[in-house]
């Protein structure tokens, strides 16, 4: 069991990375959920739909939030057992470094996983399931007609209106224009109707109306009444062919050994290949903002000014370091031989941050910043 201590500090630090995870998570998710939310309402689609979507959604971001949420809920939590005093007073009882960084790593270690479990099962599961929803909302187009007073384009070339709808699923005054032939323009009006959904897909019946069909080349109109018309909307629905995987969308397995029926210059599989070492790497940020964090905390003096610098430093650090691997990504796309080069950059970052714990001086070529951060006070 870990000592009392330890767990302590390991409670410390969990609770701000939980708060920062789901504070970061609602700011994206709300900026995501907005091309949904579009879509959800023009198909006429209900909440739970839209809840099932955004939830499907929410693996994807967890995999870059979690490592920038854990730098900030870890920086915060040691930065305030720092200010508190806390950490003083664990050294003082004999409590070392080297036992401090044990609950971080632990802390890191679970974000670690957690962000191997949404990078490698969550996201491709979640973003399979939400892209057969989404192309399933494409093709329902007989719920994106049941909007009453509205005109309604769901696909181009149909416009549809209906004056009222009955809760037994009655419609009164239909209005149906079909441009797809721009040469002959055609209008269906009916009194009533219904909307049935048949084994050949959904059908819109139409009674006691008028078939109005113009030719522009002649400027004629030719007006048919009826009784009773069948119109076919499954025609207009998105058909669900086939598509190729998106590199969002595939496991580990298909990413490092895809199943391709083309790929012109293998620019494809080197982009899987990438995507497939960049899930497996981008976890490891979480122990270098670890150890960063740490290391900006317990080292050096404590002057209020330069205690702020370093933190500033810590922070542009950890940024640099992240937005690095996502050049490195770039770079492996073209380089698919250097993919060691995505494992190697949080490792270099883990390296420079444990060199700082142990004292030594990564400084030297900032004179100033040596002498006011890293020498001990007087």
């Amino acid at each position: 069991m870990m000592p009392r201590l330890s767990s302590y500090v390991l409670r410390q630090l969990i609770e701000p990375v939980l708060l920062f995870t789901f504070l970061l998570t609602i700011v994206i998710w709300l900026s995501q959920s907005l091309r949904l939310l579009d879509l959800v309402i023009n198909r006429g689609q209900s909440a739970p739909t839209f809840v099932y979507l955004t939830v499907m959604m929410l693996p994807q971001l967890l995999v870059i939030i979690l490592p920038i949420a854990f730098f900030g809920g870890a920086l915060y939590g040691l930065h305030r057992l720092n200010v508190e005093s806390e950490l003083v007073v664990m050294s003082a009882s004999g409590y070392s470094r080297a036992q401090l960084t044990v609950p971080v790593l632990i802390a890191a270690t679970m974000v670690m996983a957690l962000t191997y479990l949404c990078a490698l099962y969550l996201m491709p599961l979640g973003q399979r399931n939400m892209k057969a929803e989404v192309m399933s909302i494409r093709a329902d187009v007989a719920t994106a007609l049941l909007s009453e007073g509205n005109f309604n384009a769901p696909v181009k070339g149909l416009t549809v209106f209906i004056r009222e709808l009955d809760p037994d699923g009655q419609i009164h005054g239909i209005l149906v224009h079909d441009s797809r032939n721009v040469n002959r323009p055609t209008t269906y009006i009916a009194q009533n109707g219904v909307l049935a959904q048949t084994p050949g897909g959904p059908r819109l019946i139409m009674l006691n109306g008028t078939v109005e069909q113009g030719s522009t080349k002649k400027s004629q109109l030719s007006v048919l009444k009826f009784q009773r018309y069948v119109f076919d909307l499954d025609q207009f629905a998105e058909q669900q062919h086939q598509q190729t995987l998106q590199t969002s969308e595939r496991f580990l397995s298909e990413l490092l050994w895809p199943k391709l029926t083309h790929d012109s210059g293998g620019r494809t599989r080197r982009i899987l290949l990438a995507e497939a070492h960049n899930r497996l790497s981008a976890p490891l940020y979480c122990l270098s903002f670890a150890l960063i964090a740490l290391a900006v905390v317990t080292r050096g003096r404590r002057a209020r000014g330069v205690y702020a610098l370093r933190l500033i430093i810590a922070s542009v650090a950890a940024g640099a370091l992240r937005l690095l691997g996502y050049g490195a990504q770039g770079f492996v796309v073209r380089h698919p031989s250097s993919y060691a080069l995505l494992y190697l950059v949080p490792l270099i970052g883990c390296a420079f941050a444990a060199l700082e714990i142990n004292g030594i001086d990564l400084f030297a070529f900032m004179p100033g910043f040596r002498r006011s951060a890293l020498e001990p006070a007087r």
